[in-house]
């Protein structure tokens, strides 16, 4: 049977993995109140589930110092992975398509789902299948350039420029689309 991956415990708690004792706890305490199932609003039992595994393991320093050797090798494995997937030239097409494909889905989301305001960066990097540090870099061309922006939430939303950017280069995507399909045919 496979073994279930670790979850990152500081991204569940939105803490720096240097954060002290009493901002784990404060944290916590925040979250806890607005994720509790008993919360009619924003209760959430799955997440609220999470957030208490996270700080049963980061508010008990053993634990957490063996989470933590453990957070290191996660980190320095997914840079490995970074490293692996960009050439030592610049892969300008790969990052001109993945810059594409966030418009795609954020567009997509804002079109059939109007009263959602967006994505957050973990749900978009689950959906293209990018890790978070390889996004970083689109995410800051895409939100400089002004074709998405961030939610008051933090959430990804597209802007009316990007939809506009996007709907100009779809004639040029659905021929490069069309193109890699007949030549891996």
């Amino acid at each position: 049977m496979a073994q279930q991956p670790i979850p990152d415990f500081y991204e569940i708690l939105q803490i720096s993995v240097n954060a002290e004792p009493e901002t784990v706890h404060r944290v916590y305490r925040l979250l806890a109140q607005r994720y509790h199932p008993d919360n009619a609003e924003t209760g959430n039992d799955v997440q609220f589930r999470k957030l208490t595994e996270a700080y049963q393991v980061l508010s008990d320093p053993e634990r957490r110092a063996r989470y933590d050797v453990h957070h290191q090798r996660l980190t320095q494995d997914r840079w490995r992975l970074v490293a692996a997937g960009a050439n030592a030239e610049n892969d300008f097409e790969s990052e001109q398509q993945t810059r594409l494909t966030v418009l795609e889905v954020l567009y997509t989301r804002r079109r059939l789902e109007p009263d959602a305001q967006g994505l957050s960066p973990l749900d978009l990097e689950r959906l293209i299948g990018r890790a978070r540090e390889q996004l970083e870099f689109t995410l800051w061309y895409l939100i400089q350039k002004k074709y998405v922006t961030r939610s008051d939430s933090s959430l990804l939303v597209i802007t009316a420029e990007g939809a506009e950017f996007l709907e100009s280069r779809y004639q040029t995507m659905v021929q490069q689309r069309r193109l890699t399909a007949a030549k891996s045919a």
